[in-house]
This record gives C-alpha cells, structure tokens and sequence, in this order.
C-alpha cells in the first residue's frame, strides 16, 4: 500500500494548518464582531423586546471564541487531509459557510435588518449542514467538532425569529443618536 503521508507528516501537517487557521477563524469572526459596532450601547437593540430564550449577552462572548477555534481545527483536519477525493469540496464549504457566518452580525446589528438577517441564517443553516456531510466523507473528526456549531447557529435561528416575532416594526429602522437640544 502507497501512502501518500507518514502518520508523522499528517500530524505536523495538521499542527501547521491549526496554527494557521484557528487564529485566523478566530480573527474574522472578530472583525465580523467590530463591524456591527458596540451592541452593549446600540440604542436599537437596548430598545428591543427580547426573547424569554434570550442568554445573558456575556454568553456570546463565551460560546463564539469556542465555535470559531473548533472550526479552525475542523478545517485544519480537512486541509491536511491529503489526497481525499471530497478535500476541496469541503474546503469550498467551509469557506462558503463562513462568509455566511461573518455576514450576519452587521446585517443584525449594523443594518437592523431583523428579516434579512433571518433569510441568511437559515441559508446559513444549509450550508452548515452540507459542510458537515461534505467533512463527513473526508474526516469523521471534522464533521463531529462542526454539530456544536450547528446546534448554536440553530439556536440562533429561533432567537432571530423571536427578534423578528416581537419587534417587527424594529426591521430596517435606523436609530439616530442626535439629541435635540431645546432652549426655552
């Protein structure tokens, strides 16, 4: 049997696709994160009525760094799965998904548009779960540490839904933080 890679030349393969790729899914879904502005003094979204489901928003801030670094090693299982026939499948995937992903947050929160947001978590949806077949058929490890992060963005998807339920007037509407100085 030809192998194509020692077990030992995977791994050093795998630690240098992590090194590279955690930081780097880490740092996106931060600037993702920056480009929908500071959510803690977003009058449109203080003003919101919030979901019973609704999390303490430091949960956020927990739950995401943890997602992104196990999708950085779920991609870095897949790109140093030499010679699989699905390998670039699946890295088209991921990309796809992940701009997806980082498209969201401004589309919430920077443009208020509650429906639109919920149009493209739900194409979000899809395109996780075909990224986790794809993975699947190179990498079962891979595919595993991507379902957490479905079961989150699936969450999310009733929560925008929720958003959308209680506040529709709130879609689209832009907040002006001018004060209006009245002098008698």
């Amino acid at each position: 049997m030809n192998r194509l890679a020692s077990p030992a030349q995977l791994r050093a393969s795998f630690v240098r696709w992590s090194l590279f790729l955690v930081p780097a899914v880490l740092l996106l879904g931060r600037i993702s994160g920056l480009a929908s502005g500071d959510v803690s003094n977003d009058p449109w979204f203080m003003v919101l009525n919030k979901p019973a489901i609704f999390p303490p928003p430091k949960v956020f801030g927990i739950v995401w760094p943890i997602l992104y670094t196990m999708m950085g090693f779920a991609m870095a299982i897949i790109c140093s799965a030499w010679g699989s026939r699905y390998r670039v499948a699946a890295i088209l995937a991921f990309i796809v998904q992940l701009a997806i992903n980082l498209s969201w947050n401004p589309i919430f929160f920077a443009a208020h548009e509650i429906s639109l947001s919920l149009i493209v978590i739900g194409v979000l949806n899809v395109a996780v779960l075909i990224t986790i077949v794809v993975f699947w058929k190179v990498r079962r490890s891979a595919a595993l540490l991507m379902l957490p992060y479905l079961g989150w963005i699936l969450f999310a998807s009733v929560l925008n839904w929720q958003f959308l339920r209680l506040n529709p007037d709130a879609d689209g509407m832009q907040v002006s933080a001018a004060v209006q100085r009245i002098e008698l």
